[in-house]
């Protein structure tokens, strides 16, 4: 591990300046980045601790959540508020991880999560444009099970890990940013990047900003929403595939959706293509299913993850048939 400075914040103007120049990283629960520190994948020169900040769940004025990037998993995932309106946001944290992670990870860090793709951890043989770029993708060509299908770039086809990631594009969250010139708010959707040439790029986020706050709106079809993760064992594992949906029924056709794959690409994937063609359409696992073969129509596969349309299709079908009895009951 790469010798560090250590400080903690006190507050976000405080934390903004500690962590300006190059070296300094933020530090909330550590799950990922102590990790990725160990394994000499991340190397920063100064850590700032940030879990003292922006800690609470708010109701905003409109009827929605502000949570800050500081609240636990654990915390988000049991509130009141989240549990009865927007439930898929429990779900998949409790998908996540296991409970002594939920408990240390926050949610700022949850969206800063790196790729678990073994080319990316192994810094003693395998080329990783992620990790250093330029050097080349040895996933193209080796085992590449887990990874993306969509949105993927011929210098990388990782995929993101976050569970509640996915939960929080379906919501059309937004995220709330401090850095040196003000504080920005950034569509949920916008927030991650494809890989494109610089995968080594996760994130739209600039040189020293900060997160602070998720902000969830008000969303009357969110209170009928669930998290559905496909993986290789039902104990800690990263999503095959992951499907977060919501859903509402008027005059038995299809009103308002919302739905999110994990597992797929190098950013949580916001099916609008499958949305768009169910809106008006009666429920039917017909119906479900075409929507994902036509959310899917571009996938591109590779040797070892040709199976994951397929699944996508098969799980988003059940995920919705699920709802959709809710919706009428």
């Amino acid at each position: 591990m790469t010798p560090f400075d250590y400080a903690r914040a006190d507050d976000v103007a405080t934390a903004l300046r500690m962590g300006a120049g190059e070296g300094s990283a933020f530090l909330g629960g550590g799950t990922n980045l102590v990790d990725l520190m160990r394994e000499t994948v991340a190397r920063p020169t100064r850590l700032i601790d940030v879990t003292g900040l922006s800690d609470t769940i708010e109701e905003t004025d409109g009827g929605g959540l502000r949570i800050g990037a500081a609240v636990r998993n654990t915390a988000l995932a049991e509130h009141p508020a989240v549990r009865s309106r927007y439930p898929v946001l429990s779900r998949a944290i409790l998908a996540g991880a296991s409970a002594q992670i939920r408990n240390m990870a926050t949610v700022g860090g949850n969206l800063l999560q790196r790729t678990r793709c073994t080319y990316f951890y192994d810094t003693d043989g395998s080329r990783c444009n992620k990790r250093v770029i330029g050097s080349g993708c040895d996933a193209l060509g080796g085992f590449n099970r887990i990874h993306a299908v969509l949105g993927a770039s011929e210098a990388c086809v990782a995929t993101h890990p976050s569970d509640l990631c996915v939960a929080f594009a379906a919501l059309d969250a937004v995220v709330q940013v401090a850095g040196p010139d003000g504080m920005r708010a950034i569509a949920f959707d916008q927030f991650h990047r494809l890989p494109g040439d610089r995968p080594d790029l996760d994130t739209v986020l600039a040189p020293g900003e900060l997160i602070v706050a998720v902000e969830v709106p008000p969303a009357r079809v969110a209170a009928n929403s669930t998290y559905r993760k496909v993986r290789d064992r039902a104990s800690y594992a990263f999503a095959l595939i992951s499907v977060a949906a919501a859903l509402t029924i008027e005059d038995d056709r299809i009103a308002e959706l919302r739905i999110a794959f994990g597992g797929v690409a190098h950013k949580p994937w916001r099916a609008r293509t499958a949305e768009a063609a169910l809106i008006g359409q009666v429920p039917g696992e017909a119906a479900f299913r075409a929507a994902a073969a036509a959310e899917f129509a571009d996938a591109q596969v590779l040797r070892d993850n040709g199976f994951k349309p397929v699944l996508a299709e098969r799980t988003l079908a059940a995920v919705l048939g699920e709802l959709a009895t809710g919706a009428r009951a």
